[in-house]
């Protein structure tokens, strides 16, 4: 892997950043009165990339919480019930928004404005701007239409109230911005050792670029096909992933992150601080159990519950559980783990010892090595790469290299082999993998349908991707899972704007409202046509 640990020095630079970050408030966020002339912006994309999935607010209000309950992976435990139940807790719908505003936008777009045009940091500011289409992707799958344009750009022109750009004028500058950022990328320039995803590799940059692009054309097949295929087919002709070396990925340090900390991942901490209550749903299992997926021996697990909770000593006992009359029980979606209850079942522990397993020890959770502080968070990988190319062939009708067969056989092959990325994690084997290849082969008139919920599975624990690709195919089919604590019957498709916005910059955030009816989450972003 083109990968690197996140060093010591890497605390010092966030250290050193945190002039750059705001307050929580969005007019204010654009205001930057202690922006230093000369901070290095390879210590700001660093930051940025460190931000994305360090951020334990962030990640677990947004996607422990909400997304990953929300897209039927794991739930049960009372915390997960906003997105699991769709309970409307509107701080932990702004949260993203009012996090990533003032640290990784205002980092990442002044970072680029302090490269632009320097041709001894070329590379460097061609990284920085593909991370600011990152960035600003996963704001505007989520909300909409946001502020893009004149996001954080207060010390230039004065602008506290910035206006929301359509999200379709935003992913039009999206698709132009990473293919000129590919193509600015040019390895006898400047070399960004400090770059988190690829030490400054220019090739590796170059394929991120070009998947990313892949995967954010296919989110305009509704709005815009023709537009589609043709980003489709450059930027698979310009060079997208090839093997699991490309993928894109931060490794984390194994470090129990609090609200300051970005060194561990911040979606596994804030699993495993809820794990004896995080369950796996049975929409996931079912998925894996109906299909003979050799990863339900990899990814589910059951542990003997300990109290006080420490997740990584607990005995394993799926074993015991598989051969007991039980077998493999997961937690119906919007229930809680209490409810629906199973057990008790004897069983022999690793001792020797008889123990009666009940309910909490019964029903199965991800396998420890998923959720360790240091399990690295897979941004985009080849897995999704091959499944996009996939779907791309068989909804556009193009030819991308191979036949549509062909890139799901390797999108299935590559996401059964990242498993063992994790700290201690599964190697699925060459047998196990043709085996299953050989019963559920790519069959016509259901192709959309397996590509994208073996995508599903290959996503797991990226929430925001899970429901942007979701909102996408409609794959899996998700059957919304409302309880009688909840208005919602249906499963949401955006997420509200922050009341500091209402507060702040109510005439932009009111033309933005006024174009979908309503700022409610049961309303549709842009591409996301019904």
């Amino acid at each position: 892997m083109k990968t690197k640990y996140i060093k010591f020095k890497s605390i010092v630079v966030i250290l050193s950043l945190l002039i750059l970050t705001g307050c929580s408030k969005f007019g204010d966020m654009n205001v930057n009165p202690a922006r230093s002339s000369d901070i290095n912006p390879e210590n700001q994309l660093v930051f940025s990339q460190l931000w994305f999935s360090g951020d334990l607010a962030t990640q677990e209000r947004m996607n422990a919480i909400v997304l990953l309950p929300m897209m039927q992976q794991i739930a049960g435990a009372y915390y997960t019930r906003v997105g699991g139940m769709y309970i409307k807790d509107l701080p932990r719908l702004w949260v993203l928004w009012e996090n990533s505003y003032p640290n990784e936008v205002v980092n990442i777009v002044d970072a680029v404005e302090r490269t632009n045009g320097n041709p001894l940091r070329s590379n460097l500011n061609a990284m920085c701007r593909i991370m600011k289409v990152y960035t600003f992707a996963r704001l505007t799958d989520i909300y909409g239409d946001i502020p893009y344009s004149e996001a954080a750009k207060a010390h230039q022109n004065s602008v506290v109230r910035p206006k929301y750009d359509s999200q379709e004028a935003i992913y039009d500058d999206f698709l132009k911005e990473l293919k000129a950022s590919s193509a600015q990328l040019d390895a006898t320039k400047d070399k960004v050792p400090a770059d988190i995803f690829y030490q400054g590799n220019v090739t590796q940059w170059k394929k991120f670029a070009n998947s990313l692009r892949l995967r954010l054309a296919l989110r305009l097949v509704k709005r815009d096909p023709e537009r589609a295929k043709t980003e489709i087919q450059e930027a698979y002709a310009a060079g997208v992933f090839t093997s699991n070396s490309d993928i894109c990925m931060t490794k984390h340090l194994d470090v129990q992150n609090d609200y300051a900390d970005l060194r561990g991942n911040s979606v596994s901490v804030s699993i495993n601080q809820q794990t004896a209550t995080a369950k796996v749903v049975t929409t996931f299992l079912d998925q894996l159990k109906n299909t003979s997926d050799p990863r339900i021996n990899h990814i589910i697990r059951a542990y003997r519950q300990n109290t006080p909770l420490k997740p990584f000593e607990r005995e394993d006992i799926t074993n015991q559980l598989k051969a007991s009359v039980l077998g493999l029980v997961g937690n119906k979606p919007g229930r809680y783990v209490y409810e629906d209850w199973v057990g008790p079942v004897t069983i022999t522990l690793a001792s020797g010892s008889t123990y009666s397993a009940v309910n909490g020890d019964i029903k199965t959770e991800l396998n420890n090595c998923f959720i360790r502080n240091n399990a690295p968070f897979l941004h985009l990988t080849y897995a999704e790469v091959e499944f996009l190319l996939a779907d791309a062939s068989v909804r556009l009708g193009l030819t991308l290299g191979v036949d549509a067969a062909t890139h799901y056989r390797r999108g299935v092959e590559a996401a059964m082999q990242h498993l063992s990325l994790y700290p201690g994690g599964p190697v699925v084997t060459a047998t196990e993998i043709n085996n299953f290849l050989t019963a559920n082969p790519l069959q016509s008139g259901t192709e959309l349908k397996q590509i994208n919920t073996q995508l599903w599975i290959a996503l797991m624990l990226n929430g925001p991707e899970l429901f942007s690709n979701w909102r996408r195919t409609g794959f899996p089919e998700l059957v919304a899972t409302p309880n009688n604590e909840s208005n919602t019957l249906t499963i949401p498709r955006r997420f509200q704007y922050p009341l500091s916005e209402k507060e702040q910059n109510a005439v932009n955030l009111n033309a933005a409202v006024a174009k979908i009816g309503e700022d409610d989450w049961s309303k549709r972003v842009w591409w996301d046509k019904e």
